[in-house]
């Protein structure tokens, strides 16, 4: 509490400082940018035709920027393949928020990629999200597995614009990658979380299911360790901790199914 007190201090001081000529929502990108088809390019090269592979899931590293840095020196120590992060890199949307994010996440040895969380979509936040990372629903295959990555925050934008997605859903559906035997569904907000669009929820269901011997569901923003079959139909949603807690998901993709463990660090 006292963190997110103290950075909101120092971005209202920002704005109303004559000697300080930025903006906390200025997205004046610094650095490097497009990381997710970057990375996206070097995991797909990397695991291509392989059909066992170890990927951490993390989610919500909001303020904690310690804990981050704590989380990336633990997860390099672990031979994992890629990263994937869950959303809310940041509290406020603020454009420096992502960059530090950034630039504490570039330091894994490994690729990763981030999805767009609730409070990354505040003030500007999404621009700088894409300018950064890139677009708000996407997909990469590793391996023989595809990853359907897909912003899940409808709250934030009022349920005036498709979230999530059903078109991107659908397009995808009709241009499965060659090669592709499983499914693994990455999101931020959960059906029935809030924020989520919970009118469309079946829906959403019947959609993931459509896909190709679709393996499990990962979550982020409650804020908790969870495991739960949301629909009844024998697939399990994972939600993971913010990192304050310091607890990530180490996934282990085989060859006939997967096998996960909770990593306290």
């Amino acid at each position: 509490m006292f963190r997110a007190a103290k950075f909101l201090f120092i971005l209202l001081l920002a704005v109303s400082c004559d000697a300080v000529d930025i903006h906390p929502y200025d997205c004046r990108i610094r650095g490097e940018r497009d990381i997710n088809a970057t990375n996206i390019g070097k995991i797909t090269e990397y695991l291509n035709c392989k059909k066992e592979f170890r990927f951490a899931f993390i989610s919500d590293t909001q303020r904690w920027y310690d804990e981050t840095e704590d989380a990336v020196k633990a997860i390099n120590g672990r031979g994992v393949d890629f990263v994937i992060h869950g959303g809310d890199l940041t509290d406020f949307g603020a454009t420096k928020e992502f960059l530090w994010q950034r630039d504490i996440l570039s330091r894994l040895d490994v690729p990763w990629i981030a999805l767009i969380g609730n409070h990354d979509c505040l003030g500007s936040g999404e621009q700088a999200f894409e300018a950064i990372f890139g677009e708000l629903n996407f997909s990469f295959k590793a391996g023989n597995v595809l990853f359907v990555c897909l912003n899940t925050n409808a709250l934030e934008y009022d349920y005036n614009t498709p979230v999530p997605d059903f078109s991107y859903m659908s397009e995808l559906l009709d241009n499965i990658p060659e090669g592709v035997e499983k499914t693994v569904f990455v999101m931020h907000a959960r059906p029935y979380a809030s924020g989520f669009n919970n009118n469309v929820a079946h829906i959403f269901d019947r959609y993931t299911r459509e896909f190709p011997g679709v393996q499990f569901y990962l979550f982020g923003h409650e804020h908790k360790m969870m495991e739960k079959d949301l629909f009844n139909t024998g697939l399990t949603y994972y939600g993971v901790s913010n990192i304050e807690k310091r607890k990530y998901y180490l996934f282990t993709i085989k060859e006939e199914g997967f096998e996960y463990e909770v990593v306290e660090f």
